[in-house]
């Protein structure tokens, strides 16, 4: 499974740099964007797991790139975490919030709480990138055993998944989420055990 990536948008070479300082070592793929629409053509082509945005950019800044990762409907679930040197002023923070920010972190920020929140979105990832296998592997199992006449509790069952993982991909509470995913992820392997017997 490749690492999840990281996008890191910032117009200031040395922030870029700083911020590569920090996270390297993590296992995670590292990549760079100057500017809102550099970043926004990288999210046609590439997946991410984590965006860390900029607020303060010439032409395109943080805000308004955010309004659209999240009118895309590829891009609109990625987290993004706003990094700003603006003071910590309330409004500034709604802004962010309200552009679909999951985080707000104001420079000079703590390395150490900074790979402490990114460690907790790309756990998150990995735990729905996993949840999504799963599913999608009891789905093609329900699909393939469709036609053998599938018993009644096995559908159930694989409606009960498909829901628990409909409402964890909906919510934006990380503690929620991680609940519902462990939740849907045991009712598939309750369904897989009860299929293979």
């Amino acid at each position: 499974m490749a690492a999840p990536k990281i996008l890191m948008v910032d117009d200031r070479p040395e922030n870029l740099l700083a911020l590569e300082a920090i996270l390297q070592g993590l296992g995670h793929d590292l990549v760079k964007a100057n500017s809102g629409e550099e970043a926004l053509k990288r999210l046609l082509t590439e997946d991410f797991a984590l965006i860390l945005l900029d607020v303060q950019m010439p032409g395109m800044d943080g805000f308004e790139t955010a309004a659209h990762i999240k009118q895309r409907d590829r891009t609109r679930d990625i987290p993004i975490v706003f990094l700003t040197a603006i003071d910590g002023e309330a409004h500034q923070a709604f802004r962010g919030y309200a552009a679909g920010a999951v985080d707000y972190l104001s420079k000079p920020f703590d390395p150490w709480v900074l790979r402490a929140k990114v460690g907790v979105f790309i756990e998150l990832y990995e735990r729905r990138r996993e949840l999504t296998g799963v599913a999608d592997d009891l789905r093609q199992r329900l699909e393939q055993a469709a036609s053998r006449s599938l018993p009644a509790g096995l559908s159930t069952a694989a409606q009960a998944v498909a829901e628990a993982q409909r409402l964890a991909d909906e919510t934006d509470r990380p503690e929620l989420h991680r609940q519902l995913a462990i939740a849907a992820e045991a009712l598939a392997a309750l369904a897989a055990s009860e299929f293979a017997e």
